[in-house]
């Protein structure tokens, strides 16, 4: 229980005692800290039902408080607000469950069986700055929903089956037509070797697109391929399997430099022996009609307010579609992993797909579409307000940003006197590169655009990376100090200043910021929770003489009180996916 429940279960029976309904005792943390710590608005919701002044009530509520010891002072504000403020005793008892618990006292939930699909990038295609929203959310949620005790299953889900692969194969073909894997008649072994490199399939994915946009026999060449290699046709489908092994090997690498992994690295392709079946329960549902030559289901439902189009299903041409295969995922994911939610961190311009999908998989009978959730991003932009591109216009890798916020970072470490080594400081400045990044796109609300600005992230001061980083580095100093002083920890004591209470509060309110990140899917909750424990620290670091002060139990308990700082920060900044370097 933490601290604002346990407030609520003493409050709530204190309406109880005085007649009232115990659903009115609910405390929340105050909203004017100057004024009080908790508070319970309660009896203004209470004189509706009792038809009785607001400020009666609270006066027989706090009547039956004043006795309770975890106050340490109550009053009531009009209309009908009652202010609390617990006791010194109840936050040192609380620090001291906290920091003497694996888990710091953050609670779990019960557990849910939750898929987490990443809207994952094109085979053959380059990372670009247009993946990281998806890959630093999507893996901030999963670590979240972990912690709280849920058995969680991240799949990439590739986009590896569709039409990008037919260009490819049509534009290998006509660069190297002597390959066997374009020979219908060959029936010999195929090469091991894959033909291509990860630094070729980066070129020749935008050369075909670029080609078929000009080159109408192009277009229906690449389009061909795709259907054949759908069906399953020997060459092209051993050149595509090249193809996903070259392409995958190099995802994994750009993925693992921002410390994000998946537990599934599956995708459309996996879907497609869930095709037929999917087609099967469609039609034996009367759900699919012919329109044009293609397949199509009717989603509209009367309570829509805006047109919803039919969900196509199968192309005029026979070939499917991504939603096609979204289906298919959604069967195979139903029948391997009987998930309770199915979770898609995929930008907001693909909300229509989704509502069309889940909605198609509902009157399947595959999954309810309130198991679904589509958890929608805003894009990052450049100063200019448009999206982030190269200075010659162009998208920018993902792989190039990485690198040139990890040579920013180590230019700012380059004036650091240290022995470290090249790689070693190589390292540290990767660390402190990604949690600029993670911390500036997570530090917005995920709904909405924001503008990357590397100078800004790469601060020390203000709510970046490297300020939460320094926060931690600078508390585990001074517990390395202490340790070499012979000081030990100690039972935490009550708070001698207003700036350590503060920091005590700020530790017990953690738990329930982590349920509301979690059931808002807000990853900038957890960012400003952070912001708000460093914060305070800072303040009360620069107030605070830990090691020289005379009292030794003082001593002891602030040691143990910068402990559990230190151990809070930590396990909030694991969940964002943000390591702590040994120095700064």
């Amino acid at each position: 229980m933490t601290l604002r429940e346990r407030l609520t279960e003493i409050t709530a029976d204190a309406f109880v005692q005085s007649g009232y309904d115990q659903s009115f005792g609910v405390v929340t943390i105050s909203d004017r800290p100057d004024l009080c710590q908790f508070q319970c608005n309660g009896a203004l919701a209470a004189a509706k039902q009792y038809r009785k002044a607001p400020m009666l009530i609270a006066g027989e509520v706090v009547e039956k408080l004043k006795g309770n010891a975890v106050f340490s002072s109550l009053e009531i504000a009009a209309p009908g607000f009652i202010n609390m403020r617990v006791a010194d005793a109840v936050l040192s008892e609380t620090m001291r469950e906290m920091h003497q618990d694996d888990r710091l006292s953050l609670q779990q939930m019960e557990p849910r069986t939750i898929v987490i699909d990443f809207g994952g990038p094109n085979v053959a295609k380059p990372l670009h700055v247009g993946h990281l929203r998806s890959a630093i959310i999507g893996d901030c949620l999963c670590r979240l929903a972990r912690f709280l005790g849920h058995r969680v299953i991240g799949d990439i889900h590739l986009g590896d089956w569709g039409l990008q692969m037919g260009l490819i194969i049509a534009e290998m073909k006509r660069d190297q037509p002597e390959l066997p894997y374009f020979d219908p008649e060959y029936s010999g072994e195929y090469p091991q070797a894959p033909p291509v490199t990860a630094e070729e399939l980066n070129t020749l994915y935008p050369s075909a697109s670029a080609r078929a946009k000009t080159d109408d026999t192009f277009a229906a060449e690449a389009a061909q391929a795709t259907v054949e290699l759908q069906q399953k046709r020997r060459g092209y489908y051993t050149l595509w399997k090249h193809i996903w092994n070259v392409s995958v090997d190099d995802l994994k690498k750009n993925y693992a430099l921002l410390d994000v992994h998946f537990d599934q690295w599956l995708g459309e392709s996996d879907a497609d022996a869930y095709i037929p079946r999917v087609l099967d329960i469609l039609k034996s549902r009367g759900l699919l009609r012919e329109s044009e030559g293609a397949q199509i289901v009717d989603v509209e439902q009367p309570e829509d307010t805006a047109p919803m189009p039919p969900m196509l299903i199968v192309k005029s041409n026979g070939g499917d579609i991504y939603g096609t295969t979204d289906l298919g995922t959604l069967l195979q994911r139903t029948q391997d992993w009987r998930p309770d939610e199915v979770w898609y961190v995929v930008d907001h311009r693909q909300a229509l797909h989704f509502k069309q999908v889940f909605r198609c998989a509902h009157l399947a009978g595959i999954i309810d579409e309130k198991a679904c959730l589509h958890i929608p991003f805003g894009t990052m932009n450049g100063k200019d307000g448009k999206p982030y591109k190269t200075r010659d216009g162009g998208v920018m890798r993902l792989s190039d940003m990485i690198g040139t916020v990890t040579g920013n970072a180590y230019q700012k470490l380059s004036g650091i006197q240290t022995q470290d080594s090249e790689e070693e400081n190589q390292v540290l400045a990767r660390v402190i590169g990604v949690a600029a990044m993670k911390i500036g796109d997570l530090i917005n609300h995920r709904a909405k655009d924001y503008v990357f600005d590397m100078e800004r992230f790469l601060a020390s001061e203000g709510k970046t990376g490297p300020y939460l980083q320094y926060t931690a580095v600078r508390i585990r100093s001074l517990l390395q100090k202490a340790g070499e002083a012979g000081i030990a920890q100690g039972p935490i004591l009550a708070p001698l200043s207003d700036t350590e209470r503060e920091l005590m509060l700020s530790l017990t309110s953690v738990s329930e910021a982590l349920q509301r990140a979690f059931e808002e899917k807000a990853p900038n909750i957890i960012c400003e929770t952070l912001f708000s424990i460093a914060g305070v620290f800072n303040r009360f670091y620069f107030e605070t003489r830990f090691l020289d002060c005379p009292d030794a139990e003082q001593r002891a308990s602030w040691l143990s009180l910068l402990d559990l700082t230190v151990n809070m920060l930590r396990q909030l900044l694991d969940i964002l996916g943000v390591s702590i370097p040994e120095r700064m």
